[in-house]
């Protein structure tokens, strides 16, 4: 696809800024005149990251074609269209995308914004259309009807927890369940009737929940992920207790928090190569080196499934007759984490992982990490800007 033009880049922005997930294609001159467009690596992914449709499934041939319909939008009406989704014979199969009647609607190399919403796509012609002004109109029209009800749904859920949160917040301060670290997550997850389990899925109808005593100033955890042990040196968790662990009181355990940046007091560094793609774990222990391997792409993976949507909520600690209360006061509500950054955010030493990992009473090894955790006040530097909400005036 050729380089955006400034207000090209414009219009991507507004609709980004309200949070209208979608992917950018070109139609070429030769394309429209034989109706047929490269479904580019992009737009593939897009289609199978939104549950649209994934070319890897689809068989060569015309007998194996896939038509959806679709919309075609102009300033003041929507036109009917079919997508055609399909792999020819011919070649390798290279997958195509096609949609009727675009010829009447686009130029050669205009630069078209496709939306999967609602089971059709949803055709935006970024060249031609004057997207902020429409979106901004006080005349209704059919772009802007169409991001209000992207963003009517998408912030429906939302709305709805952000409502409990604040009627929990009205009835004061909440005693702690148990005397831990993790009570004030644990405590808000119970008063809101959210099941405590250790799915690797956000906690509330997709939306993630992060609570944190405001008054500390701790790391906030990101998610937990193991090391691929396939690409490591050592295979397990048990190896890395044993080859760094120390006794307290009566357990052998590995607490430590490891940085790209530092070396730490078990002689522990992070790595961040990103010519072979991975984290890697090092330990200045002679004839030890490289011990464990993270591919960066799966702990994108897991920085989108985990955070695609979450309420970052600060509670003020309460103490009462030596017993632990969270008044819940506030929530950061992120979106759609920024991936490129994680890399940066771990070179700079901004996003640190915590190794906890310990040999209990029966000789079991137990790793309830690795922990992956950013600095606190680091939010903005992961995440788009978001919207703070107070829940007790």
């Amino acid at each position: 696809m050729r380089l955006l033009t400034n207000p090209e880049e414009e219009k991507l922005k507004v609709l980004t800024e309200n949070s209208i997930s979608l992917t950018l294609i070109e139609p070429t001159e030769n394309g429209l005149k034989k109706s047929i467009m490269d479904a580019t690596g992009t737009v593939r992914n897009y289609l199978r990251k939104n549950n649209f449709h994934d070319y890897n499934l689809q068989a060569q041939g015309p007998e194996n074609k896939i038509i959806i319909d679709a919309l075609i939008y102009e300033t003041d009406k929507v036109n009917k269209s079919r997508t055609s989704l399909y792999r020819p014979k011919t070649k390798k199969g290279d997958p195509r995308i096609w949609f009727s009647g675009l010829t009447k609607y686009s130029n050669p190399n205009d630069i078209l914004a496709l939306i999967a919403f609602e089971g059709k796509l949803h055709v935006l012609n970024l060249t031609q259309l004057p997207i902020e002004q429409l979106i901004d109109s006080a005349i209704i029209n059919p772009i802007k009807e169409l991001i209000e009800e992207i963003n009517f749904i998408e912030n429906a859920v939302s709305k709805e927890l952000l409502n409990m949160l604040t009627n929990l917040a009205k009835g004061g301060p909440i005693l702690s369940m148990v005397n831990a670290d993790t009570s004030v997550g644990r405590t808000l997850e119970t008063a809101l009737g959210i099941d405590i389990n250790s799915s690797k899925l956000p906690d509330y109808k997709g939306i993630e929940l992060k609570s944190f005593r405001a008054n500390k100033g701790n790391r906030k955890n990101l998610f937990a992920q193991v090391p691929n042990w396939k690409l490591s040196k050592f295979k397990r968790s048990a190896e890395i207790l044993n080859a760094f662990g120390y006794w307290r009181e009566e357990d052998f355990k590995l607490y430590c928090t490891v940085s790209a940046i530092t070396t730490n007091s078990q002689g522990l560094t992070l790595k961040v190569d990103p010519d072979i793609n991975q984290l890697i774990e090092n330990s200045n222990q002679k004839g030890v080196g490289d011990f464990v391997v993270w591919t960066l792409d799966k702990l994108h993976q897991r920085l989108l499934e985990k955070h695609k949507e979450t309420f970052w909520v600060a509670a003020d600690t309460i103490y009462d007759d030596g017993k632990e209360y969270f008044q819940y006061k506030q929530v950061e509500h992120t979106r759609k984490p920024i991936v490129s950054q994680f890399d940066i955010l771990l070179e700079q030493g901004i996003i640190t992982l915590d190794h906890l990992i310990k040999r209990n009473s029966k000789g079991r090894v137990v790793e309830k990490g690795p922990l992956f955790k950013i600095k606190p006040n680091s939010l903005d530097l992961l995440f788009p800007p978001s919207n703070i909400y107070n829940l007790i005036l």
